[in-house]
C-alpha cells in the first residue's frame, strides 16, 4: 500500500492524450476564427453595397422624373449634360460609376473596387415589371446594381411616377 501512495503525477500516456486534446481544441478555435473573419468580411462588403445603393436612391429622390425644360421630349441625359448638371431622374439612364458616387455626386475614391450601375426604364402603370415599349408611361423604374471587382453584390429597384 505504501508503494501506491508514493506514486503521484501523470503517466506519459495521460500527458500525451491531454496534449492531443489541447491541440484539437486549438485547431477548432483557429478554424472557427477563420470562418468568423470571412463572414465579417462578407458582411462589410454587403453593408457597403447597400450604402452605395442608398446613395443613388437619395440622389434621385429629390429630382423630377423628366427634364424640367423639355419634359418627355428626351429620355436620358440631354445633350451637353454631365453628372454635375443632371437635373432629372432619366438623366441617369444607363450610367455606370466607378469609383461610385454619393448623394452629393462626389466620387467615393475609397471604394474604387465598387461599381454602381444605374438603369432607368419606363414601365407600364398596370404592370411595374413590364417595360413600356411605347415610351408613353409616366412610371419610371430605377434599378441600381452594385458590383465589387465585377461580382454583383446588391441590386435594388424602386418606381417613381411623374406628378
Amino acid at each position: 500500500m505504501n508503494a501506491r501512495r508514493q506514486k503521484r503525477g501523470f503517466t506519459l500516456i495521460e500527458a500525451l492524450i491531454s496534449i492531443v486534446l489541447l491541440g484539437v481544441a486549438i485547431a477548432a478555435l483557429m478554424v472557427s476564427n477563420g470562418a468568423m473573419t470571412s463572414a465579417n468580411g462578407a458582411g462589410i462588403e454587403m453593408s457597403t453595397a447597400e450604402f452605395l445603393v442608398e446613395q443613388i436612391r437619395e440622389l434621385t429622390a429629390g429630382l423630377p422624373t423628366v427634364d424640367p425644360q423639355t419634359g418627355k421630349a428626351t429620355f436620358g441625359a440631354e445633350t451637353g449634360e454631365n453628372l454635375a448638371t443632371y437635373d432629372d431622374v432619366d438623366d441617369f439612364k444607363a450610367k455606370t460609376y466607378c469609383p461610385p458616387i454619393d448623394a452629393a455626386r462626389a466620387q467615393l475614391t475609397a471604394y474604387i473596387a465598387y461599381t454602381q450601375q444605374i438603369t432607368i426604364d419606363k414601365v407600364l402603370a398596370t404592370d411595374l415589371t413590364a417595360i413600356d415599349a411605347t415610351g408613353a408611361s409616366d412610371f419610371f423604374r430605377v434599378t441600381v446594381k452594385v458590383f465589387l471587382n465585377g461580382k454583383e453584390l446588391s441590386r435594388a429597384s424602386w418606381v417613381r411616377v411623374k406628378l
